[in-house]
């Protein structure tokens, strides 16, 4: 029954009013009808059993969950912080769920702040503003170094043990003598680097980068040197001194910071998330002007189509929603990841998830359009995807592709009318759309067509609307948007 297969449905539906026999005739299944059942009230009884498959569980099973349910609620309703740490950290490590959940703790309000050396524990945790009350505030989350990638549990245990031991770490170097005997390796300290832990000290992450493998190289050969006995110059002097001749003992090979791009674009690789920036925050507006949808309505779709779903109500979309299912969108984003897959037909797609400012969506390509959109299907790529909506009652919303671009890579557009055979009360009427539907957006140039020769007349903000009243104007044939 929980699977729901209509035609193994339908065979148990005879079995249970009729029964079933062996290939031999001995009854197996005895059957309503030859307990006294009659068939009518057997068909009834069995739709309500079948009724019941769909969704349902014993009391019991339903009040624990109630439980949890309400406790749950009450946690994130009063301690909304603390709840989402709680539950990123039981994914801890596991970046494919961590950016769902930091998305949900931007639409809370809450403050994501990137991992540091010296603030950071193993897993996220809460911090307050110490200078205000806390109960007017909301926690900011830090961001564990258990969920760095490459890094690991144990050796980030260690090194935040060392830390609450011994104080904070003062330099990289530092903290790289006192964590070389733990269970940490390069290319734990590799990811710290990436993922910005180390950015308090002095030094970029391109210098560290560069850097750090000749300075754990040296710590291991001094450490060597100790256990054989032998003592350094840089093993005699107070403390003061070590320092001093520390800065002779390490090297650093000095660079420029890497640009901002690549800044990000490493802190998403380590982290799963843009904690620092995003790269579209400078393309802000023109993303507004240019898309008709973003992430976050796409996820008000589906929170008030689950919302109707459970109040059982007939509403259809067009009643409660702003989009449609098949609408025409625009919508804009840098592109996070790229799964290609071949049909039973052998023809490819690909699902493609674009993340906007407000979090990412899935974006459906097919063949035709994958083809069209190759050379801009390429990751941490920034494109405008033309396509329809897919609105389905128990699926997330998703984008179909008719088309991927880069984003700027607008085709020049010009508006043609040809009045070649219009009438001079049709011109009169085309005359007061062109003065009525001047403006300064989504604008359009517009050429006069009549004969072989065309004349600039100006430009107009068009829409498909807009379009319509100059089709019905001059005739459909005569109204041609081209590209050049």
């Amino acid at each position: 029954m929980g699977k729901k297969k209509l035609d193994v449905m339908a065979k148990e539906r005879e079995i249970f009013i009729h029964g079933q026999v062996d290939e031999n005739g001995k009854t197996i299944v005895p059957g309503c009808v030859k307990n006294g059942i009659d068939e009518a009230s057997a068909n009834k009884i069995f739709d309500e059993m079948a009724e019941f498959a769909k969704y349902a569980f014993n009391k019991s099973h339903a009040a624990c969950y109630a439980v949890i349910a309400y406790r749950t609620a009450y946690l994130k309703a009063y301690y909304p912080a603390e709840f989402m740490a709680a539950t990123l950290n039981s994914f801890l490590g596991n970046l494919d769920k961590i950016p769902q959940y930091i998305d949900e703790c931007k639409s809370l309000g809450i403050e994501i702040l990137k991992p540091e050396i010296n603030k950071s524990d193993t897993k996220f945790t809460t911090e307050y503003d110490e200078t205000k009350p806390k109960d007017s505030q909301i926690a900011k989350l830090r961001f564990g170094l258990g969920s760095i990638k490459n890094v690991g549990i144990a050796p980030v245990d260690a090194i935040v043990k060392e830390r609450k031991e011994r104080g904070p770490y003062k330099s990289f170097t530092d903290f790289c003598e006192r964590i070389v005997e733990e269970a940490v390796n390069k290319k734990c300290i590799e990811s710290l680097i990436k993922a910005g832990a180390f950015d308090e000290f002095e030094h970029t992450r391109s210098t560290l980068l560069a850097s750090f493998e000749n300075i754990i190289d040296v710590i291991q050969s001094e450490k060597k040197k100790g256990f054989n006995g032998q003592v350094s110059m840089f093993d005699l002097g107070s403390n003061e001194d070590k320092e001093k001749l520390n800065e002779v003992k390490y090297t650093f090979e000095e660079h420029e910071e890497m640009s901002n791009k690549d800044l990000l674009s490493i802190e998403k690789e380590m982290l799963g998330i843009y904690i620092s920036g995003h790269p579209l925050a400078k393309l802000k507006e023109e993303i507004k002007a240019q898309t008709t949808i973003n992430t976050m309505q796409l996820r008000n779709i589906d929170e008030q189509m689950n919302s109707q779903n459970l109040l059982e109500e007939k509403i259809t979309p067009s009643d409660e929603l702003k989009f449609t299912d098949g609408q025409k969108v625009k919508y804009a984003g840098i592109i996070t990841s790229i799964k290609k897959k071949y049909t039973k037909n052998n023809k490819i797609m690909a699902f493609v998830t674009i993340e906007d400012l407000y979090g990412t969506a899935e974006v459906i390509v097919f063949e035709n359009a994958y083809i069209h959109s190759g050379k801009s299907l390429v990751e941490e790529n920034i494109v405008m995807v033309d396509g329809r909506l897919s609105i389905r009652e128990d699926d997330t919303t998703t984008i179909i592709a008719s088309e991927i671009k880069d984003f700027g890579e607008q085709k020049q557009k010009i508006f043609i009318l040809n009045i070649t055979n219009a009438t001079e009360d049709e011109k009169d009427k085309l005359r007061g759309a062109l003065r009525y539907f001047q403006g300064d957006k989504n604008n359009i140039n517009v050429q006069i067509k009549i004969n072989e020769e065309t004349k600039p007349c100006g430009q107009i903000y068009l829409t498909d609307s807009i379009k319509e009243v100059f089709e019905n104007i001059i005739g459909k044939s005569n109204v041609i948007i081209e590209e050049i």
